[in-house]
């Protein structure tokens, strides 16, 4: 399945939301979200702590079709299981991330 289309320009733009799993995950101080975006859209990423209260909303903005990548530094959090979230248009994604001290 083509999950990518190509504009006059030869750009590639995504067929479909996506939310990938972090990387590294477990991770120490820093890790990566990579998403999708299908259309303009607005487009907010949040965390979420174990208790699924809000630890920190990373942007909630316009955003054009494309694959974009987010660096979380987390060293200021305190070790666990956290969640991270997309909201984009109808779409709507949740994930579980881990945050290791040690």
């Amino acid at each position: 399945m083509n999950l990518i289309k190509y504009t006059d320009n030869d750009e590639m733009i995504p067929l479909k939301f996506q939310l990938s799993q972090n990387f590294p995950n477990p991770f120490k101080e820093k890790t990566k979200i990579k998403y999708c975006i299908a259309y303009k859209t607005d487009v907010e990423l949040t965390i979420f702590n174990s208790e699924r209260k809000m630890v920190k909303r990373f942007f909630k903005k316009d955003q054009d079709a494309g694959t974009y990548e987010v660096d979380i530094y987390a060293a200021s959090l305190p070790e666990g299981i956290y969640f991270y979230q997309i909201i984009a248009g109808s779409f709507l994604k949740t994930r579980e991330m881990i945050l290791k001290k040690n």
